[in-house]
């Protein structure tokens, strides 16, 4: 699992990324009412807005990892976003995406990397 400094996580299986947001986000964020995912065959650039989540408080782009393409969304929590507050490493994960360049996967944030930003 590797992590960026905008509280995304990707977990990789292949050429293939499970993309979701932190535990420390969502407490961050509160409880979440709402989300909105890219489609299916979006493009997606590195850095750039790819998902949207609102909470009770405000809401929040998701800022793609990595370069590449989405492959699958998680229907679960746009019908549920809660499942992204009680299980955001697991049931609660946003999008799949197909990297473009699977080695920079390499280049993000490892788990004590991650818990140093957070402090």
């Amino acid at each position: 699992m590797k992590f960026t400094d905008e509280h995304e996580w990707l977990v990789r299986d292949g050429d293939v990324a499970t993309v979701g947001i932190t535990e420390h986000a969502t407490v961050q964020l509160g409880d979440l009412v709402f989300v909105e995912l890219p489609k299916v065959g979006t493009a997606l650039q590195k850095s750039n807005p790819a998902a949207v989540v609102e909470s009770v408080k405000a809401a929040s782009d998701v800022f793609a990892p990595l370069d590449g393409e989405v492959v699958e969304i998680n229907d679960a929590v746009v019908a549920d976003p809660s499942l992204v507050n009680s299980d955001p490493l697991g049931k609660g994960w946003l999008y799949k995406m197909k990297l473009k360049s699977p080695a920079d996967f390499d280049s993000l944030m490892d788990a004590d990397a991650y818990k140093l930003l957070i402090g």
